[in-house]
């Protein structure tokens, strides 16, 4: 890439320390040091996610327990349970579908009613079936008036009547699974994304995380804060550069960035970064505006530990030897 976009320096800076920073602490609690893991007051008080998404906790899940799982499935089952798990993205619903239901729902489930009838159970336990994490398109698409039953009709619409599992399957790029996605109602810009990379992850779909990326609002955010000028790069652009740029960054400014256990940042990391960084330039840097003015989460430490566990195609698990909690 010959244009490059012009940092807004002090930030652009930031971006890289809030990487290498955010990764340290993310490796001294996987070492078993008592925290905390960083004398930078903002990272000790607020959350932050991963620098790696694939090592957040919903996406540990995502692999762990939905990607790779031990039941029995289907690829057109097993597609259809990752797109269902990253529309609620929260793990209570889930094993709760799965307590309920005896196994992970099928599309059996689907066409019998009983996935919707499950559903309609949990919300009367639990009023909750969805995280907060991601803003849901909200419109009544399908006529059913409560959302998670016009999602029930998105999964019939796709899985049932556009043969979506089989079309991913014949898909040749990642754009094109992210196209197959987004045609659909209620699938908008960044979920259409997540969902593709969350289809990645599995071992029936392969494509390079760099050959295709989507800027999620945060990230549109961060990108603002982070350079004065584009100078005509789409907001994908400026993602990618950042991408091939990683090493001779680190390298400049002194920081000892291993990656994810030897793994470099890929696209989709570098996207979320720029969010990550947005959302630290409102406490680090308040004079520099947007429409997000404070962070709302504190952070909380969560107790339940977590086995690490990354796509296998990856080659990085062999190094993965210590829980995180």
């Amino acid at each position: 890439m010959t244009i490059s976009p012009t940092p807004r320096k002090d930030v652009y800076d930031t971006y890289w320390y809030f990487a290498s920073e955010r990764q340290s602490i993310f490796e001294k609690r996987l070492s078993g040091q008592t925290g905390p893991w960083t004398d930078d007051p903002i990272l000790r008080e607020y959350k932050f996610c991963n620098v790696y998404r694939a090592a957040d906790r919903v996406s540990q899940y995502m692999i762990n327990d939905i990607c790779y799982n031990k039941e029995a499935s289907t690829p057109i089952d097993r597609l259809f349970q990752i797109i269902a798990f990253r529309i609620f993205s929260n793990i209570e619903t889930w094993e709760l579908l799965k307590q309920k239901l005896g196994k992970s729902p099928t599309i059996t489930n689907l066409v019998d009613g009983s996935f919707e009838q499950t559903l309609n159970d949990i919300k009367k336990e639990t009023s909750k079936l969805y995280t907060g994490a991601f803003i849901l398109c909200a419109t009544n698409a399908y006529g059913r008036q409560l959302k998670h039953r016009n999602h029930v009709e998105l999964f019939k619409d796709m899985f049932i009547n556009q043969d979506l599992g089989l079309n991913i399957l014949k898909a040749k790029s990642l754009k094109q699974i992210y196209d197959l996605i987004h045609s659909f109602p209620l699938m908008g810009d960044f979920m259409s994304y997540q969902i593709a990379i969350d289809l990645n992850y599995s071992d029936l779909v392969n494509f390079s995380e760099n050959k295709f990326t989507k800027a999620g609002p945060g990230a549109l955010r961060g990108i603002k804060k982070v350079f004065e000028n584009t100078n005509g790069l789409s907001p994908e652009e400026v993602i990618m550069w950042m991408v091939e740029h990683q090493d001779e960054e680190f390298k400049r400014l002194g920081y000892n960035f291993k990656g994810l256990f030897g793994r470099k940042l890929h696209a989709i990391d570098a996207q979320g970064l720029f969010c990550e960084t947005d959302k630290y330039c409102r406490e680090a840097m308040p004079d520099l505006k947007s429409a997000r003015t404070r962070i709302k989460a504190h952070y909380k430490r969560n107790p339940q530990p977590i086995e690490l566990f990354f796509p296998p195609k990856w080659h990085i698990n062999e190094t993965v030897t210590i829980s995180k909690s």
